[in-house]
């Protein structure tokens, strides 16, 4: 199998999905009985940078948001917040392959973008042309709901690069690269043409710096984005923002997880003082501005490689998944604790299906995952965040995630219901089992199994048991 990404034309793309559905009912493999039906969960509805979307849950900017068709599985399956994949103006860098692994809590040695700048902006261009045609098709005349946040890196110097600068200018007018993609397409899908798709893909951002990147440059990229691109920004902040002692507590102490922090990701990353004065000063300018802005809580964690996968090569490795958890819960708590619950706030931190709910009770706008998706099943895994979602709303008897807020915080005040849940969320995440690390070994779903191209689902227990039975059946009949 390759490992360099060989983008595919917009007619390519809508022929391939199409034709798909038409003969097998499906999509990229998966059955379409399984695709996200925004009308059976009309409760879902979250409103952010001033737009409606479907649901709070999308994927994070990463393997699920670079190539078009990716961001179209995400988007059949539920997702409407869309993290792209981060761009910087280094667009020819050699990622070394494997770049993640994903045993338990996951881990990474990748950068930004795996395509040159332009690349990634006509991948995001057919993405969303081809989500505003099957929205149609599949869905009629009911709104998109759908939000692409564009995500930038990794410093000043090169955001202002020509390049950079391109891409911003395309991704808030494509008018001129739009016309042209429908004209490739409308003999064949002719829909496409009177769709009346925006030229406008994206009005947000989320910046993702360095790890590293001093504290001035940050305030001064956030200041940028709000003062001369005028976009709703929200800022990606690191989990050392905890600071070496607590965070280390949490990590290896409490959830017994064998990672090694090194003091420089501490020395080198940004301190609670400062991003405190960041956001304070950030806040204030987009009050000015007239746009939002907030905190995506919270990137990975450079953690030295210890496992081999990487080679010796990569000193370090960037942890993400259920081990970031009770980390991510707690710097919002502290955060929130210092902005009396005002602040805006998205989640990246290990979110799942079973704590997706809590998430969005203790006050997250969004949710966005990635480590859980790349776990068997994949995109089918956005399943059961909804279904989950549904049975807290009932257990709960709300009607919406306001409700749901009011509910669990206990006040009609929404800030201060959902800081009021959180404060409690927080400390429960420290004793939950479900964040520790409690085994001897790493497991592995790993067999002697043959893995094909697309045949990659399969259940390891009935591959490793010597009669090879049915164990998902027993499961979900016992």
């Amino acid at each position: 199998m390759s490992d360099r990404f060989h983008p595919i034309s917009l007619k390519h793309l809508l022929t391939n999905i199409t034709t798909e559905l038409e003969k097998r009912q499906s999509f990229y493999g998966i059955p379409q009985e399984l695709a996200f039906n925004p009308a059976q969960y009309s409760a879902f509805t979250q409103n952010i940078f001033r737009q409606n979307i479907d649901t709070p849950v999308g994927v994070a900017a990463g393997p699920h948001s670079q190539l078009a068709q990716n961001i179209i599985g995400s988007w059949m399956m539920g997702a409407r917040y869309i993290e792209l994949k981060t761009v910087q103006t280094l667009d020819e860098i050699e990622v070394a392959k494997p770049c993640i692994d994903m045993q338990d809590e996951g881990y990474n040695c990748e950068w930004s973008q795996e395509l040159k700048i332009k690349e990634s902006f006509n991948e995001y261009l057919n993405a969303w042309i081809a989500v505003h045609y099957l929205n149609h098709k599949l869905h009629g005349d009911r709104p998109l709901n759908t939000i692409f946040n564009m995500s930038v890196g990794y410093n000043l110097e090169g955001i202002m690069n020509d390049n950079v600068q391109w891409f911003f200018a395309k991704m808030k007018d494509c008018s001129a690269e739009l016309k042209v993609k429908i004209d490739e397409v409308k003999a064949e899908f002719p829909e496409v043409a009177q769709l009346n798709i925006p030229s406008r893909i994206s009005d947000n951002i989320t910046l993702s710096t360095m790890h590293g990147c001093p504290a001035d440059e940050i305030q001064d990229i956030g200041m940028y984005l709000l003062k001369e691109q005028k976009l709703h920004t929200f800022i990606k902040l690191n989990p050392t923002l905890l600071g070496p002692v607590e965070l280390r507590k949490i990590l290896n102490q409490t959830s017994n997880f064998k990672s090694v922090i090194p003091d420089q990701a501490f020395e080198h990353d940004l301190k609670y003082p400062q991003a405190l004065e960041i956001i304070k000063a950030l806040g204030d300018e987009a009050k000015r501005q007239d746009l939002e802005f907030g905190l995506k809580l919270t990137n990975t964690l450079e953690t030295q490689n210890y496992k081999g996968i990487f080679g010796d090569d990569v000193p370090m490795m960037y942890m993400s998944g259920r081990s970031l958890h009770p980390l991510t819960v707690n710097i919002a708590r502290k955060l929130q604790n210092d902005f009396n619950g005002q602040l805006q706030l998205s989640f990246s931190g290990g979110a799942d299906a079973f704590n997706i709910s809590d998430v969005l009770a203790a006050g997250f706008k969004t949710v966005t995952v990635s480590s859980d998706l790349l776990k068997p099943g994949g995109y089918m895994r956005l399943n059961q965040y909804f279904e989950e979602m549904q049975k807290r709303f009932s257990e709960a008897n709300v009607q919406n995630i306001s409700g749901l807020i009011e509910k669990m915080g206990g006040s009609s005040e929404l800030k201060e219901s959902a800081h009021t849940y959180l404060q409690k969320y927080a400390d429960q995440v420290l004793t939950d089992e479900r964040y520790q690390r409690t085994r001897i070994q790493d497991p592995s779903i790993k067999t002697d199994r043959e893995l094909g191209m697309f045949d990659c689902i399969a259940a390891p227990c009935r591959e490793t048991c010597a009669t090879n039975q049915d164990i998902p059946d027993y499961l979900y009949y016992t």
